[in-house]
């Protein structure tokens, strides 16, 4: 089934210069962009897009994290582009993220790990929405 899913290149795999590695990733995986917007979140927007969080002890520093340098959004399209891209991320911490995983590969942190991805269909349309009103379906 072909779908969409928002894809977050994260402050620290941008200061990295790994974009295009990552692309490529989405790329060879069948899931290529189809928008894309280079931007430093301020604090309120990484706020908004992580709200469902907002209770969690870590929310404080994942938002000033993600305010804190240019992020590279982007909406990929492909045949279960979630889970593809899920596979492709590999596990939250890169510590346990399998080998030739973008987390395995570019991630220092829990925290610092690379790439965002949405987790589901609904996730995926809010998120899609929040950065990319224009492709609202």
């Amino acid at each position: 089934m072909k779908e969409r899913t928002l894809a977050i290149i994260k402050p620290d795999a941008v200061k990295k210069h790994v974009i295009g590695d990552i692309i490529r990733r989405y790329e060879e995986a069948g899931i290529p962009p189809i928008a894309l917007k280079m931007m430093t979140l301020s604090k309120d927007q990484a706020e908004g897009f992580y709200a469902v969080h907002n209770a969690r002890p870590f929310f404080q520093d994942l938002t000033t994290y993600m305010a804190s340098g240019p992020v590279v959004v982007l909406a990929l399209e492909g045949e279960n582009a979630i889970k593809v891209n899920r596979d492709l991320m590999g596990a939250t911490d890169p510590k346990k993220a399998e080998t030739g995983t973008i987390r395995a590969a570019h991630g220092a942190s829990i925290e610092a790990n690379a790439v965002h991805g949405s987790d589901a269909s609904e996730t995926a349309q809010v998120e899609i929405a929040f950065f990319f009103p224009e492709l609202k379906s």
